[in-house]
C-alpha cells in the first residue's frame, strides 16, 4: 500500500486506516510512528521556547561516503534507503553536517523512539542521583514497596539500570498471547483481549513474580524493567515523569520542540519505549554524551554520570547475557541503558525496534540519530549496517 494513501480521505477508507491494532505493522507503521499521539493516549514534555539551541549547519559529502558491511561496500545514502529510514542527522561538534528526511517526515515531525526512550530515561535518573534523590545501590522497595512480593523485591536500582534483573520474561515481539501481550495492553499499545479495562501498567509490573536467576549476574533485556525505572523516578522525585524530563533535560538542553510520551489509562508513562520527539532533539540527547553532560557552561547531566556510562558496565554480564552473539564488531558492555562499544572514550548508543538509533562518539564529537519504519521489529543485519555507517562517519569526520 502506498504510504501517501494511509489516513487519507474524510474519513479514510477502512483499508487505509491506521489503528491501535495495526500501527506497528507494515505498511501502517510508516504513518503510525510519526502520529503516535493520534493513536494512543499521550502526555506532553514541554520545551522552553526562550531557550532553544539553534543548530548551525556545516557542509560535508557524507551521503556518498562508502563503508564495508560484511562483504559489501555501500554508501551512507544506500544505507539510509536499505534501512527504511524516515530521517537521519549527523552532528559534528554541534553542527549539522548531514540531514535527510523521507516518508513525509520533516524537521518538525515527532517520531517514536521506541527503546531509545530507555537511554533518555536513564539520563534523567543520573540527574536525580546527582541531586541526592536517587541511590543506585538502594533496593527498589525503598521507593516502591508495592513490588516487595515480585521478582523485583530484592533487586536494587543498579540492577534495573543495567538490565541485570533475574526476572523471567520473554520479550517476543511476534507473540500473540502471554505476558508480553498483557504488558502492551496494560500500557495502552494494544486493544484489550486478555486484560481487564482497569489493569494499568503499574498493575502489570506487580504481576511479574517469576524468577530465572540471581540479580546482577547477566544482561537480560526486558522492557518492563525500564517502565519500573520510570516509576522509581517519579517516586524519588515526587514529579510526574513528563514534567521531570521537561525540567531536568528537555528545557535545559535547548530542545526545539515539545516532545510527548505514551501513557496508560491512569497516566503511567511507557518509559521503556513511548517517547516521541524530533530528530534534531534526539541528536541533542546524543550531544550530551559527547559534551560530558553539559551545554556550554551549564551542567545538565552530572559529568560523573556520563563518565560512569562510558567507563563502567560489566563485560562479564554482557557475555553471559541475551545479546552476547550480537554486535560482535565491538567489545560490548551495557551501562545505565546505553550500549558501550569498548573501553575508554568510545562510542555509546541507544537502539530501538524498527530501526531507531542515537549514536554518540565523544572522541571526535560526532552524533548520529536515525528514525526508521522498518517492517520487522528486529533486523540484526540492518542494525549492524547503521552501526557500521556510524563508525565510518566518525572516522571520516575525525
Amino acid at each position: 500500500m502506498p504510504v501517501k494513501k494511509l489516513m487519507t480521505g474524510f474519513p479514510p477508507s477502512p483499508e487505509n486506516q491506521v489503528t491501535l491494532d495495526n500501527w506497528r505493522q507494515p505498511p501502517f507503521n510508516k504513518w503510525g510512528f510519526q502520529h503516535v499521539s493520534e493513536i494512543t493516549q499521550t502526555a506532553p514534555i514541554y520545551n522552553d521556547t526562550n531557550n532553544i539551541r539553534i543548530l548551525k549547519k556545516g557542509s560535508s559529502d557524507l551521503v556518498d561516503l562508502p563503508f564495508n558491511h560484511g562483504d559489501q561496500k555501500i554508501t551512507v545514502s544506500q544505507m539510509i534507503e536499505k534501512t527504511d529510514a524516515d530521517g537521519m542527522i549527523v552532528l559534528h561538534k554541534g553542527r549539522i553536517v548531514l540531514e535527510e528526511y523521507r516518508n513525509n517526515m520533516t524537521d518538525r515531525s515527532r517520531h517514536i523512539l521506541f527503546s531509545v526512550t530507555k537511554s533518555v530515561t536513564a539520563l534523567v535518573a543520573g540527574v536525580l542521583v546527582g541531586r541526592g534523590k536517587l541511590d543506585p545501590d538502594t533496593q527498589i522497595i525503598k521507593y516502591i514497596p508495592e513490588i516487595a512480593d515480585t521478582a523485583f523485591g530484592d533487586a536494587c536500582v543498579r540492577n534495573v539500570l543495567d538490565m541485570a534483573v533475574g526476572l523471567a520474561f520473554d520479550e517476543d515481539y511476534t507473540a500473540t498471547e502471554g505476558p508480553i501481550v498483557q504488558y502492551r495492553e496494560s500500557a495502552g499499545w494494544n486493544s484489550r483481549t486478555s486484560t481487564p479495562p482497569d489493569m494499568h501498567l503499574r498493575d502489570f509490573l506487580q504481576t511479574m513474580t517469576e524468577r530465572n536467576g540471581a540479580h546482577g549476574v547477566r544482561f537480560s533485556y526486558m522492557s518492563p524493567i525500564t517502565d519500573l525505572l520510570g516509576w522509581i523516578l517519579e517516586r524519588a522525585s515526587g514529579q510526574r515523569y513528563c514534567d521531570l524530563v521537561s525540567e531536568t533535560l528537555w528545557q535545559p538542553m535547548g530542545a526545539g520542540y515539545d516532545a510527548y510520551m505514551s501513557i496508560d489509562n491512569v497516566g503511567a508513562p511507557r518509559t521503556a519505549g513511548g517517547f516521541c520527539a524530533t530528530l534534531r532533539d534526539l541528536a541533542l540527547v546524543g550531544q550530551l554524551i559527547c559534551d560530558d553532560g553539559k551545554r556550554g557552561d551549564k551542567q545538565i547531566v552530572p559529568a560523573e554520570w556520563i563518565a560512569d556510562i562510558r567507563n563502567n558496565g560489566s563485560r562479564e554480564q554482557w557475555l553471559a547475557g541475551d545479546f552476547a552473539e550480537d554486535y560482535t564488531d565491538w567489545s560490548m558492555r551495557y551501562r545505565s541503558k546505553w550500549y558501550v562499544t569498548g573501553e575508554g572514550n568510545v562510542p555509546c548508543f541507544g537502539v530501538g525496534i524498527h530501526g531507531q538509533f542515537v549514536h554518540a562518539n565523544p572522541a571526535n564529537g560526532v552524533v548520529v540519530a536515525q528514525f526508521s519504519s522498518q517492517p520487522d521489529a528486529v533486523d540484526g543485519d540492518k542494525e549492524l549496517m547503521v552501526l557500521r555507517a556510524c563508525d565510518a562517519i566518525g572516522k571520516a569526520l575525525n
